[in-house]
């Protein structure tokens, strides 16, 4: 069976995760991939960051189930919050439907955040984020903990999380 670990990263977490996948599962990786490029796979593994609540080149895939008919799919999405179960399925819920979610394989992994890595829209868009965040009284623990985050850099990658995933494409 082919196997494609296809991916789009930003700073550099879903990178690592893609290659982590790849290297565990001996199989070939492209970054930033057309159509064209994962077509001629068995199997597709596809990575992209959680922005804004959508999932940088996720529609690469689900807009081509059509033409990927037949092939193992998996998707992983990377993000710095810690993944709580219900705010993923508000997430997942909307990167793919209730028939969708029934065939493919979706996973979280977490990752980190370090606004250094950013591009300058994403620094801009970021900074308005941490404006509105310090104008907050009362703040969670994810609130103060993205704060901190803008001076000190977080990474919560950890080459374990990709076991669910790993499991799913070899069963």
């Amino acid at each position: 069976m082919k196997t494609i670990v296809a991916y789009k990263s930003k700073s550099g977490y879903t990178k690592r995760y893609a290659e982590w996948i790849a290297q565990e599962l001996g199989c070939d990786i492209k970054e930033n991939p057309e159509l064209s490029d994962i077509m001629r796979y068995d199997t597709i593994i596809y990575g992209g960051g959680m922005y804004a609540g959508g999932f940088n080149g996720g529609k690469l895939i689900t807009k081509n189930l059509d033409k990927l008919s037949g092939k193992k799919i998996a998707l992983f999405a990377v993000g710095s919050n810690p993944g709580r179960e219900h705010e993923m399925k508000i997430f997942w819920d909307r990167v793919l439907t209730a028939e969708q979610q029934k065939t493919i394989g979706y996973f979280y992994l977490r990752g980190g955040f370090d606004f250094d890595k950013l591009t300058a829209k994403d620094k801009v868009l970021m900074k308005m984020l941490k404006v509105k965040l310090q104008k907050t009284k009362e703040r969670t623990e994810d609130e103060q903990g993205m704060l901190d985050a803008y001076d000190t850099p977080v990474d919560f990658s950890d080459k374990e999380n990709i076991r669910p995933l790993i499991e799913f494409v070899l069963k």
